[in-house]
């Protein structure tokens, strides 16, 4: 096959096959695109969840302070008691 026939049909293939893939590869980007951008009530509730999930670890964290400050006050107390006592002799 003389050149000029190689060239001319390698050409049309390149030029065939960007006109047939091209509306593939674009399809696939918009699938991509789509799927990496959340709709955003979904985003919105993913945020109201985490919010909920904060407050109620917050919550829970001053829960936890009050008990442990209750805890220290009878500890302390309990200590206070044994160092007044009186001797016992």
């Amino acid at each position: 096959m003389p050149s000029e026939g190689v060239v001319f049909l390698s050409a049309i293939t390149v030029i065939g096959g960007f006109v047939l893939l091209f509306p593939v590869v674009r399809a696939l980007a918009a699938r991509i695109r789509a799927q990496a951008e959340a709709p955003p009530g979904q985003l919105q509730a993913w945020r109201e969840d985490i919010l909920q999930e904060l407050r109620q670890v917050r919550h829970e964290v001053d829960e936890l302070s009050e008990r442990l400050d209750f805890a220290e006050r009878l500890l302390a107390k309990q200590r206070e008691g044994e160092r007044l006592a009186p001797p016992r002799s």
